[in-house]
């Protein structure tokens, strides 16, 4: 055997072992550490906070116990509500804020007429729950219940219907004679017509042979209209 081949014999086996650390080395099992946990802050950043845990106001305001919800009308939560009546264009009950006045009653309805005398009405005027808005009349011809009151009116007139000056028969125009008790669009036409083909009403007593009047609302009306 020649001198260097123990030599060479050396470093092929230290190389061999060199060789077979490091693949040892490489495959040993390696510790896997487990994934940290996320907050829940983190997770669902975007639902919103809820009221009753965070404190913050209710955004839909809740009635107290044993209270009924509130439904937006009638007296006691804060509107009124009104009759407006005569030359406007969508006549009818307006129920309208607490506070209103007879220019957004007016405006409810749909506004005024083209061509009405307004001259009587006072359109700053606050209105109260239950009255009429009568629009068109005369001044001096108001209908009861414009103020809001609820008290009697001229004497035969039940409950303080009608005008509060005798109204004449045979000048008074259809809207007018509609402010008498009972009388609407079709009887008023009926009166304005007895009164074309008669050339006038001599007295009030003529009223019993217009269409539709009867004993009962001839004495309603007899104290407010004269010839």
């Amino acid at each position: 055997m020649a001198p260097r081949t123990p030599m060479v014999l050396g470093l092929v086996l230290l190389a061999a072992v060199a060789v077979a650390t490091v693949h040892f080395w490489s495959v040993r099992p390696q510790p896997v550490r487990a994934p940290e946990p996320v907050a829940d802050e983190a997770v669902a950043p975007a639902l919103p906070p809820d009221p009753l845990r965070s404190g913050a106001p209710d955004p839909v305001p809740r009635p107290a116990a044993g209270e009924p919800p509130s439904e937006g009308g009638g007296n006691g939560s804060g509107v009124i509500v009104v009759d407006v009546s005569g030359k406007v264009h969508r006549p009818g009950v307006r129920r309208l804020p607490a506070g209103s006045r007879v220019e957004d009653a007016l405006e409810a309805a749909g506004g005024v007429r083209a061509g009405t005398d307004v001259t009587g009405l006072n359109r700053a005027r606050v209105l109260v729950d239950g009255e009429q808005v009568a629009v068109g009349l005369p001044p001096g011809l108001p209908v009861a219940g414009a103020t809001g009151g609820g008290g009697a009116g001229p004497a035969g007139a039940p409950g303080g219907a009608g005008p509060s000056v005798p109204l004449s028969l045979n000048s008074a125009t259809a809207e007018q004679l509609e402010t008498l008790p009972g009388v609407g669009p079709v009887l008023a036409q009926h009166m304005i017509d007895y009164r074309t083909e008669n050339n006038g009403f001599r007295s009030v007593d003529e009223l019993r042979q217009v269409n539709g009047i009867g004993d009962r609302r001839f004495a309603d009306i007899r104290p407010l209209v004269r010839p």
